[in-house]
């Protein structure tokens, strides 16, 4: 079995001996050390080598500790640095931490201790770098800006880590509305072309005539109109992505052209003989039955087989409804945002109605009920009231048979909501139930009614005494007992 790598320490030091010193005791631990006796020669050092910690003198002449720290930021911002001096101050230890030291510890050196900071420095760094690692695994193989914990957006997400990196053509197949294309830039996102561009043609929103012109591009003159040489989507997607959506309702002559383009990674612009050789990932989506499709003759059997080679079937919302709170907040803060409106929740009947439609529109259907909502409510939080009634209604209808339906009180948070911002919209929200009856709410909340005025007064941010309301301390007559 191989040994890991040793890490590796440079020791600075104008004095012979006291580099010697420290030669001694960190090749006693095990690590690989370099030395120098001048911060020049350190600076060179840092430049040649992979330097894990850098422990140096602060007074050398010519070019002093500090300066070497500054030097070292440039040269090698990873390494990790240790300032020792026989004057320490601690203004020189303030402006040397400052400066991005790890460590400033003053001679005559203790053995155990000097160890020890090295390994405490060593260990900072292994965690930061670790952590880096673990960012970028999380940018490549966590597809971004897919929302969702459900075990079916799970096993979808899992195939797109494995496809990402690959150049396999992929076919997305799913209901309209279940984020396709969110899909298709994740995969493009977690690819080795994520740098290059992603091109997108919507198949069914141009006629054929038009499609052939815009996938291949045209010469000038090739048909009437045509006043000037233009390049077409494969040609824009060059090295990238391009996203073919709705790729059933492609027309047979178009689907024979595709299919040349996918053998052969070369094409000819309309009115042209000229051949342009293109290098693209293809990632193709319908909401079709393509093997229906096939069988009735729609739909060419050998492009099939050349778009299908990794398949990913996107689940619809309903498959997934566990995922409708986390996809219902996110769209409220996108839109209360967009629109300047102070929602933050959803009450629980709310929420309860939107867990239990079927969403026939997926996830787009969401998108655009949650806007609505937003736009059109005149509260901070979200209530049935502000769905749209067929929802409400298919909702009820749909529920399952035999399980009552919960009151819909109280409001749905979710988790991460600060304390003080929860206790806010609970006041709210009992209010609103209450009808504005303070006492009650109060007994409600098991607070004094006295702490109901209090709280809703900071709220409108005015200052001064609080007096509370009319009567004795809990609001009640003069005088009677709390």
């Amino acid at each position: 079995m191989d040994e890991a790598p040793k890490q590796t320490v440079l020791l600075v030091d104008d004095e012979r001996p006291h580099l010697e010193s420290l030669e001694r005791i960190f090749q006693r631990e095990g690590y690989h050390i370099l030395m120098a006796g001048s911060g020049l020669q350190a600076l060179e050092l840092l430049r040649q080598h992979h330097v894990h910690v850098m422990l140096t003198d602060l007074v050398m002449p010519g070019m002093g500790g500090v300066e070497l720290l500054r030097a070292c930021r440039t040269v090698a911002p990873e390494t990790e640095v240790i300032l020792m001096t026989a004057f320490g101050t601690i203004e020189t230890a303030v402006e040397a931490m400052k400066e991005g030291a790890y460590d400033f510890i003053t001679k005559p050196l203790k053995r155990v201790f000097i160890v020890k900071v090295v390994r405490q420095a060593l260990e900072k760094q292994h965690l930061l770098l670790e952590n880096r690692s673990l960012r970028q695994a999380l940018n490549t193989l966590r597809p971004l800006d897919i929302i969702g914990q459900s075990p079916a957006i799970v096993r979808t997400l899992e195939i797109i880590r494995q496809a990402g990196p690959s150049t396999a053509t992929v076919l997305l197949t799913g209901e309209s509305g279940t984020g396709k294309e969110l899909v298709a830039r994740a995969i493009h996102k977690a690819s080795p072309r994520a740098e290059r561009p992603i091109v997108t043609v919507n198949c069914a929103a141009l006629p054929e005539s038009i499609l052939e012109s815009e996938l291949f591009g045209y010469e000038r003159g090739a048909f009437t109109g045509a006043d000037h040489k233009r390049e077409g989507r494969f040609e824009a997607a060059h090295q990238g992505t391009l996203f073919l959506d709705e790729v059933g309702e492609m027309s047979p002559t178009t689907q024979v052209k595709l299919l040349r383009v996918l053998q052969e990674s070369a094409f000819e612009r309309l009115g042209s003989n000229e051949t342009v050789r293109v290098d693209i990932r293809l990632v193709a989506a319908t909401n079709k039955n393509l093997d229906r499709e096939v069988r009735e003759g729609r739909f060419r059997e050998d492009l099939y087989y050349r778009l299908n080679v990794i398949r990913v079937e996107v689940p619809p919302l309903r498959q997934r409804s566990g995922d409708i709170p986390l996809l219902a907040n996110f769209f409220l803060r996108r839109y209360a945002a967009k629109n300047q409106r102070a929602i933050e929740a959803f009450t629980g009947r709310a929420m309860d109605a939107l867990g239990r439609y079927r969403w026939p529109g997926n996830v787009r259907e969401l998108e655009n009920v949650i806007e609505r909502a937003v736009v059109l409510s005149q509260d901070e939080v979200l209530d049935l009231d502000d769905l749209p009634p067929h929802l409400v209604d298919r909702a009820e209808s749909e529920a399952e048979p035999g399980v009552a339906a919960p009151d819909g009180r109280g409001i749905y948070l979710p988790v991460g909501t600060p304390l003080e911002e929860a206790e806010r919209l609970l006041l709210l929200e009992t209010l609103r139930a209450t009808g504005g009856d303070k006492s009650l709410a109060a007994k409600i909340l098991g607070v004094a009614t006295r702490t109901i005025y209090r709280k809703l007064s900071a709220m409108d941010g005015e200052g001064g005494v609080d007096e509370g309301p009319p009567g004795g301390p809990d609001g009640g007559p003069e005088g009677a007992e709390p």
